[in-house]
């Protein structure tokens, strides 16, 4: 009788606390208005059209926190088109040294408090708790990002504290030194909080509240309130999104006049074969008043994307294709086009078609 020998045992993989990488996102975004300033008008991320651009090009470096090493980091240094714009606030004062801070896309400090389920909390420049899209093309179902999520914060400067009550609902406070962290309209800090509820395996829902001065004049009266809602569903192949933002606020000018904002999408993407992934997003911002956008207008977009990911080692290749369509009507509203119809007066246009290449490469250690 021959012996079967028993299974070898299964090793588990090690698990880090330490993790490093980095990663560049190049575009070329071909705008059938041709204008000749070269700039998407409005944008924040991805502002250049008609050249070869680096968009995006970071390394960073962080530290898991766990009941066994409590304490955590991260430190992401960051440059290219996309970090030159996105933290700032028309028409309102920036902070000291902006132009060397908006290098920094994470520098923060976080630590696992050993209190019930575990209070998490966190201080520096971390990821905001508002919007669904990431600063970084790299991470999110489009490259362009919505128009929601350049009018909203990417990032937030501050500190966070947020506590699990149960497997499946999250509660987060947060309080932070303005809307967009490099915009400086007074010296008093903002507050608000999130909650986030696991609905089921797949669905995810999320509802963040801010509140805070965001004028020169800190009068509660004037202060900012603004909501954001976020749904998303994710199966094995699809995500399905929802997002909707609204703001307002009295400005602090005779009348007291309120303004009003709104916008929403719904992002959907479908992985049909094996590294092959389409996506769409159709959406719409209204800003009433030209409080966020500088112009008051109607923006309309769809945005569909082709995708192919190259997992090789430690790297990931994503090349994108994506179609997008814009059309603004309203006061001041419109895209360039063109040249100048007037000495340092470029045209616009209601709508703008735009073709846009990608190809981003990524390097995360295990």
């Amino acid at each position: 009788m021959v012996r079967s020998r028993p299974p070898a045992p299964k090793i588990e993989p090690e698990k880090r606390d330490w993790h490093y990488g980095g990663f560049v996102d190049l575009g070329y975004s071909l705008d059938f208005n041709f204008p000749q300033n070269h700039l998407f008008r409005n944008r924040s991320t991805t502002p250049r059209v008609n050249e070869l651009d680096m968009n995006m090009a970071g390394a960073y470096i962080r530290k898991d926190m766990s009941e066994q090493s409590r304490w955590g980091m991260e430190l992401l240094a960051q440059g290219g088109q996309d970090a030159k714009d996105f933290g700032f606030h028309v028409n309102q004062p920036k902070v000291g040294s902006s132009d060397e801070l908006r290098h920094f896309g994470r520098a923060n400090l976080s630590y696992l408090a050993p209190v019930g389920n575990g209070l998490t909390v966190q201080t520096g420049l971390f990821n905001s708790l508002i919007g669904y899209d990431s600063l970084f093309a790299k991470d999110n179902i489009n490259y362009t990002r919505p128009w929601i999520g350049d009018y909203s914060p990417y990032l937030m400067f501050g500190v966070n504290a947020s506590y699990p009550f149960s497997e499946q609902l999250t509660a987060t406070l947060f309080v932070i030194n303005s809307y967009f962290h490099l915009s400086h309209p007074n010296d008093q800090p903002s507050y608000g909080g999130q909650l986030a509820y696991k609905a089921t395996q797949r669905l995810t829902i999320k509802e963040t509240v801010y509140y805070g001065p965001q004028q020169a004049d800190t009068s509660l009266e004037f202060w900012r309130l603004f909501f954001d809602t976020i749904a998303e569903w994710k199966g094995d192949k699809v995500t399905v999104a929802f997002e909707h933002q609204i703001g307002t606020e009295n400005l602090a000018v005779p009348g007291s006049p309120r303004t009003f904002w709104t916008g929403a999408m719904i992002p959907v993407q479908w992985n049909f074969s094996g590294p092959w992934s389409v996506a769409i997003r159709p959406e719409f911002y209204w800003d009433r008043n030209g409080r966020l956008t500088g112009f008051e207008q109607l923006v309309k977009a769809m945005t569909t994307t082709l995708g192919y990911r190259i997992p090789y080692g430690w790297t990931n290749t994503i090349l994108r294709l994506e179609h997008r369509y814009d059309e603004s009507t309203g006061a001041g509203g419109g895209f360039f086009k063109g040249g100048e119809v007037s000495p340092g007066v470029i045209g616009l246009t209601s709508a703008q078609h735009m073709l846009i290449f990608s190809a981003i490469w990524t390097f995360d250690s295990p």
